[in-house]
């Protein structure tokens, strides 16, 4: 029931809208049901006069009636498809909403065709739930009360008949309906394992090509499309038993009318128009116990996407702010850790006991092999994650206490792994901050040493750049992520192996644009190369979740410990 209030809460916006489309449908419904009586009345009075000026006003009349019902049902058709478009797109906007809001675990969780299918085919399919659903079924059965009401006026022994087929039909159309919700409901998970296979294999395409693992990547996209197939099949070969036993049931219908009204005509207890107007209205009986049975396919698709819809938008972030959290406009950048413990699942910790303090303007470098917990330390700062002990300040107020928006806005994290958005170099630099001139624009432009790239291009700063920046060699990317970084001018700046990946002439290129962008910003650098981090005021060994020494770069090359230990693998 909670899950019917839901739904309709989403028709609220469309009142007026739905008010429309029900009026008309209604009045189409009346139209179709009056039609027959029409018909009776003509050929039963009408008729026998010879009278043809009447018959022909009477069928000019009719005809404006079928004028005003065509009108009536363009209305319903096009303005109830635009009832469930707009819902459907409120829908889509709320997910998308809600998906922007999760936190980093959320998605660790959860493959990205999965989330793609929600906002797509699971949400098509309520959009014509919530047009056709509530008005066909309400319609549906008043046709069925109307129609059999006057076929009961005009012959009630021949509409006890009629009225026989019809629990037979209904058991039939909830029977196979139990089993079209479980069909499809495990169709939609096929199709959220075939998006997250395309989805991955598009992704990875280069890696595929490049290990030459084509045919692999094929057969095993065979086997998801062979298992989408299956339930596919399954789901529709329900659809046809339903679809053909009904369809046997309702001529059936038509024989037993034709036959029974035939008798009943030959023995006079039936006249020829009653006979003509009750076959029209067992047509007219019928038509909605065939849109029922329609309803009752689609409900139970709408039925388990709206389900589905409901899952993420009742999923809470795991992170989300305090209720009386902090707005920080600004921060000086006083960074603390105190016995920092986090784990990603419960008993398997992947940092214990961090403690140390950056002050504010300085610089701290990270360094140890690789999967010892240094880029995890980094995400828990803007609260990517949350710590399970422990305590990290910025400028002594608990991260926790201050809102996402406002802690986030003070940060600034420049990745190995450069994201860049499909649109132009001017869409992603200005993706740091929209609201910037051109002259600030190009100022961070020069900073990032990118001003030589972008006059070289033909179209400047609105090259197209591709998905991904796939156009852009990876030292391009990272002065656009670097750019990009001048313009949100964050307090505190995270380098995450930022030049880990680029060649010598480059990287110095890059390590002077970053050191540019460093300057009077608290920095907390991920390095690889332990050469770029000689100057740095401090620097930290983390090595299984643990700090195993820190001090300056003389310091702890004199204690010739783990420092001292990777500087001489690398200048080997």
């Amino acid at each position: 029931m909670d899950t019917i209030k839901r739904f309709a809460s989403y028709y609220k916006p469309y009142k007026g809208l739905f008010i429309l489309d029900f009026s008309c449908a209604v009045f189409v419904a009346l139209l179709e049901l009056a039609f027959p009586v029409a018909m009776n009345r003509v050929i039963d009075d009408l008729l026998p006069t010879n009278n043809w000026r009447w018959i022909s006003i009477a069928c000019i009349i009719l005809l404006f009636v079928f004028i005003l019902s065509t009108f009536m049902n363009y209305v319903v058709t096009y303005f109830g498809h635009r009832l469930g478009v707009g819902i459907e797109t409120d829908l889509r906007r709320d997910l998308f909403a809600k998906l922007q809001r999760q936190s980093f675990s959320f998605f660790d969780n959860n493959k990205t065709g999965h989330l793609v299918s929600g906002l797509t085919n699971d949400l098509m399919d309520i959009g014509e739930v919530a047009h056709h659903g509530p008005e066909d079924l309400f319609i549906a059965m008043m046709t069925i009360v109307g129609s059999f009401a006057i076929m009961f006026n005009i012959h009630w022994q021949l509409a006890l008949i009629l009225a026989v087929a019809i629990p037979i039909i209904i058991f039939v159309s909830l029977f196979y309906s139990k089993k079209m919700s479980k069909a499809f409901h495990t169709m939609y998970e096929k199709i959220a394992g075939y998006n997250a296979r395309i989805e991955n294999n598009i992704g990875g395409i280069r890696i595929v090509q490049s290990f030459t693992k084509e045919e692999h990547e094929i057969n095993l996209f065979k086997g998801t499309n062979a298992g989408f197939r299956i339930a596919k099949l399954v789901a529709y070969k329900i659809m046809a038993w339903s679809s053909s036993i009904n369809f046997a049931l309702m001529k059936i219908i038509l024989l037993l009318v034709l036959g029974c009204g035939s008798w009943f005509v030959i023995n006079d207890q039936m006249t020829y128009g009653e006979f003509v107007a009750f076959v029209m209205l067992s047509n007219v009986f019928i038509a909605p116990i065939k849109h029922i049975n329609q309803i009752l396919e689609l409900l139970p698709k709408g039925y388990a996407g709206f389900r589905r819809y409901l899952e993420v938008l009742d999923m809470e972030p795991s992170i989300k702010d305090k209720e009386d959290a902090i707005e920080v406009a600004h921060v000086r950048g006083d960074i603390a850790f105190k016995n920092v413990s986090f784990d990603y699942e419960e008993d398997q910790p992947v940092l214990e006991d961090i403690s140390f303090r950056v002050r504010a303007g300085e610089t701290l470098a990270l360094v140890g092999p690789s999967g010892g917990g240094k880029t995890t330390l980094c995400s828990l700062i803007p609260r990517f994650y949350d710590i399970t002990e422990g305590k990290i300040t910025i400028d002594g107020m608990d991260v926790r206490d201050l809102t996402l928006q406002s802690l986030r806005s003070q940060i600034g994290i420049v990745q190995q792994d450069i994201y860049l958005f499909d649109g132009t170099i001017r869409d992603n630099i200005m993706y740091g901050d929209f609201e910037a001139s051109e002259e600030v624009l190009w100022n961070a432009i020069r900073s990032a040493q990118l001003e030589e790239l972008i006059e070289s291009l033909p179209e400047g700063l609105d090259t197209m750049i591709g998905e991904r920046g796939v156009k852009l060699s990876g030292g391009q990317k990272q002065r656009i992520s670097i750019a990009r970084m001048f313009l949100k001018d964050p307090a505190i700046l995270i380098l995450d192996e930022a030049t880990s990946a680029l060649d010598t002439k480059t990287e110095r290129a890059i390590q002077a644009a970053l050191d540019e962008l460093s300057k009077d910003r608290t920095t907390i650098i991920i390095a690889h190369r332990l050469s770029t981090i000689r100057n740095a005021d401090k620097i930290i060994v983390v090595k299984d979740g643990h700090i195993q020494e820190e001090g300056s770069h003389e310091a702890l090359v004199a204690g010739e410990g783990d420092y001292y230990q990777l500087l001489q693998t690398q200048m080997v």
